[in-house]
């Protein structure tokens, strides 16, 4: 039974005016139910370039596909970077034979120029059984990135072309373009780009921890973007303070602060159907530095009265015990815990979210 579904195209409603679908099927009903992992959950395996005999280094999707569909998670979300229609072919095979469902990771054209590549990229992902692609407007963090607001807003019309470009390719391919919260907009940033785009293919990668960084609260994130949601990052995390400020990081779930529970109900409101993935990302807890001047260079619109809101709550919610730091660890224990967590934490969305 092939486990791919999700919202359909409705030549009567649009993207922004989504409602509540009539009972699913059978098989959305064992979709919706199984939890898929992202790419970044294996970012040590995968990219940190590490020497180990233990745990080899992933060097293409399907391995990865491979190792998740053994571990036990009911879905993938790896890029289709390079991909062609010979690999494409394997890669829907291998899936299907895992009973897994797929989705992509893409890299928005820059300009006319790179439209080519884009398009061979949602060409290849459509032939492997992609149905949706997420993508992100900044590679970085906004923080880091950018040290003037002209600098942001450049960018801010840098990213509105470069989804202008792909809207047309992926509707014409009939696949949606997921693009993820990724420490870039805040909420009412990323539904103006939403609006302005204005289009059922284009929506949103929902990660439900990010915007922490942005310093705006995860649940109010959740609320507002559920409704533009084609598919989930799903995460716990948790905060300590520091000199600069406050230190952020994924941790397996259960173990955070977010309440993952009313997340997902909040987005299965939504979207019944919608997929959920796991992305812990094992690394070092990231500097939040929101005491120094730099963090603010792009930043207008945060009263008083929401920063010192977010603040308390931040306080209120900062970690018993010091946040987990490996950059001094030896390749094999990175790789182990990166294994563990994983591990982890899909054990927890079976016993405790639902999940099969």
């Amino acid at each position: 039974m092939k486990r791919r579904s999700f919202i359909q195209k409705s030549s009567s409603a649009s993207l922004f005016a989504l409602s509540m679908p009539a009972i699913p099927s059978f098989s959305a009903l064992v979709e919706e139910m199984r939890f898929g992992i992202a790419e970044a959950s294996y970012v040590q395996r995968r990219y940190a370039k590490l020497e180990s005999n233990t745990y080899p280094p992933f060097t293409d999707s399907l391995q990865m596909i491979e190792h998740s569909g053994s571990e036990g998670f009911g879905g993938v979300q790896f890029s289709v970077s390079g991909w062609d229609a010979a690999y494409a072919k394997k890669v829907k095979t291998r899936v299907e034979e895992l009973e897994l469902f797929l989705e992509g990771q893409i890299r928005l054209p820059n300009d006319d120029s790179d439209l080519q590549r884009f398009t061979a990229e949602v060409s290849a992902a459509k032939e492997a059984g992609v149905d949706i692609l997420r993508t992100a407007c900044l590679s970085g963090r906004r923080y880091e990135t950018f040290d003037t607001m002209s600098s942001f807003q450049e960018f801010r019309t840098k990213s509105i072309n470069s989804l202008k470009l792909a809207e047309p390719v992926v509707r014409n391919h009939d696949v949606k373009l997921a693009v993820e919260n990724h420490k870039d907009w805040r909420i009412a940033e990323m539904i103006e780009i939403l609006n302005l785009i204005d289009s059922e293919w284009v929506g949103v990668n929902l990660d439900t921890g990010n915007n922490i960084s942005l310093l705006e609260d995860p649940m109010e994130v959740v609320e507002a973007l559920a409704p533009y949601a084609f598919t989930v990052h799903l995460k716990d995390m948790a905060v300590e303070e520091y000199e600069d400020g406050f230190l952020l990081a994924e941790i397996n779930l259960g173990e955070g602060f977010l309440d993952i529970d009313k997340m997902i109900t909040v987005i299965k409101k939504h979207n019944p159907e919608i997929r959920f993935n796991l992305e812990m990302i094992t690394r070092d807890p990231l500097k939040i530095p929101y005491l120094t001047e730099g963090y603010w260079a792009t930043f207008d619109q945060i009263s008083g009265n929401e920063l010192a809101g977010f603040l308390y709550k931040i306080k209120k919610e900062k970690s018993a015990s010091p946040l987990t730091v490996i950059s001094k660890n030896s390749a094999d224990d990175k790789l182990a815990l990166e294994l563990k967590n994983n591990k982890d934490s899909l054990k927890y969305a079976r016993q405790r979210l639902g999940f099969i």
